[in-house]
């Protein structure tokens, strides 16, 4: 495709997004989605296909969306089409045990060697939510440790910021979250090995778990230092307090095992969501069976879903590993393949954005990637990203709709290459790149 502005009509999807707005708060089931962050009339997407997306006025978008994450293979990957329409014609869902979801339990088990049961949910808020309960259940404790800039989902206890000093106990970020809750949950900056120190001195007895994204990615790609991280791992181990990794987005995207596998640390718990679902709703939280059994049936942690588990999002998850884990012509699987992918993106970026006259550069890590809109090193704490680069992010966002490009309608979201992309489509980003920063 020529990445030559367009005319972009959406008369349509102002039709359409107008309907919404009656009956939908902001016209939106999710608040991004409403381009508030950078303006404009959102798409209202009919179909997709590979590794794009079409909207009802008929425009096409190379996507780098990927519905937020789970789209690892592109969109309607004829396997994960065949494996969940054969399952929907058995039914949608039973509230009884069904094979696939027994398979799909043994296959994530077989892949990650730090956990042995896991449990399905439905969602990703669903497996922290359910993590932390866990926890504290196993541990007898109520404190939970959280980072600023690290989002686990929309569970009260977990929607609260840092407040100003170096520990404190959390605000709610959210109303209609009660103080009561949020004061369970304490904030540190992500990077700060000393403050972790100073926390776990004087409370670490408290604390239950240490949630943390391993690869955080909900507000910009803030890569950690291994060191921080093994210093983490040690102090929790240390503490008796549980580490959680949430990830949800990292889970099968960036490794077989996920971030787990590439820091090398085994965490006592991890979330995982998007990839395992292939596209439909599905959550999972696991870890030793030792933790584990201390949920319902067996034990004194309740925990329950009428969908969990449910056939036809065990089949997406299950067509989504076995596309992953197949290997091309070349011997490589898709993790391998995604990689390569990952670092012809870096190469073809890198001399746009050295030649562009204001501050740009590429964060990043597999098949997650984030434009850092300020000079100096990529940020890895989310108090060091600068606000200005959110209406820079504007303007590359619009030309890039125009020329036929889909990214987050954030500057602090990240964006995704799928199986269903390949040089050619990272040419056409690269090309519109450099029309719209020349």
């Amino acid at each position: 495709m020529n990445p030559s502005t367009r005319e972009l009509s959406l008369t349509h999807s102002k039709e359409w997004f107008e309907r919404a707005q009656a009956v939908l708060p902001g016209g939106v089931s999710s608040p991004v989605r409403a381009f508030a962050a950078v303006g404009g009339v959102p798409p209202v997407i009919e179909e997709a296909e590979g590794a794009y997306t079409t909207d009802v006025d008929g425009n096409r978008y190379l996507d780098f969306v990927g519905s937020w994450g789970p789209l690892i293979l592109g969109h309607a990957n004829p396997e994960v089409l065949r494996r969940t329409h054969a399952a929907l014609a058995r039914g949608s869902t039973f509230g009884a045990p069904s094979p696939l979801e027994i398979e799909l339990a043994e296959r994530i088990v077989s892949a990650v060697g730090v956990i042995e049961k896991l449990r399905f949910v439905s969602s990703g808020t669903e497996a922290t939510m359910s993590a932390i309960r866990l926890a504290r259940g196993f541990t007898g404790r109520d404190l939970v440790l959280k980072f600023a800039g690290c989002y686990h989902g929309h569970a009260d206890h977990l929607l609260v910021d840092a407040g100003s000093g170096l520990v404190t106990f959390g605000t709610p970020s959210s109303a209609g979250v009660p103080e009561a809750f949020s004061s369970q949950t304490l904030v540190l900056d992500l990077d700060d090995e000393a403050a972790l120190d100073e926390l776990f001195a004087a409370r670490g007895n408290e604390i239950a778990a240490v949630i943390v994204e391993p690869i955080p990615a909900n507000n910009g790609l803030l890569v950690q230092r291994p060191e921080w991280h093994r210093h983490l791992r040690e102090l929790t181990a240390k503490h008796g307090t549980l580490l959680i990794f949430d990830e949800v987005i990292s889970g099968f995207r960036v490794a077989r095992g996920g971030a787990a596998e590439l820091l090398c640390i085994t965490p006592d718990l991890v979330t995982y969501g998007k990839v395992i679902g292939g596209g439909l709703p599905v959550g999972a939280f696991g870890g030793s069976a030792r933790i584990m059994d201390l949920l319902a049936p067996l034990g004194a942690v309740y925990q329950a879903g009428t969908l969990s588990g449910n056939p036809v999002a065990m089949a997406a998850g299950l067509a989504s590993l076995h596309c992953l884990e197949n290997t091309n012509s070349s011997g490589q699987n898709g993790w391998q393949q995604l990689e390569d992918l990952g670092a012809y993106l870096e190469s073809r970026l890198a001399p746009i954005f050295a030649r562009a006259t204001t501050p740009l550069s590429l964060v990043r890590l597999g098949s997650i990637f984030w434009l850092s809109l300020q000079a100096g090193p990529a940020p890895r704490r989310a108090d060091g990203i600068e606000a200005a680069g959110s209406e820079r992010y504007g303007k590359i966002f619009h030309g890039l709709m125009q020329r036929g490009i889909s990214l987050a309608p954030s500057a602090y979201e990240v964006g995704f290459l799928s199986l269903a992309h390949d040089r050619s489509h990272v040419d056409q980003l690269a090309q519109a790149l450099t029309l719209i920063l020349d």
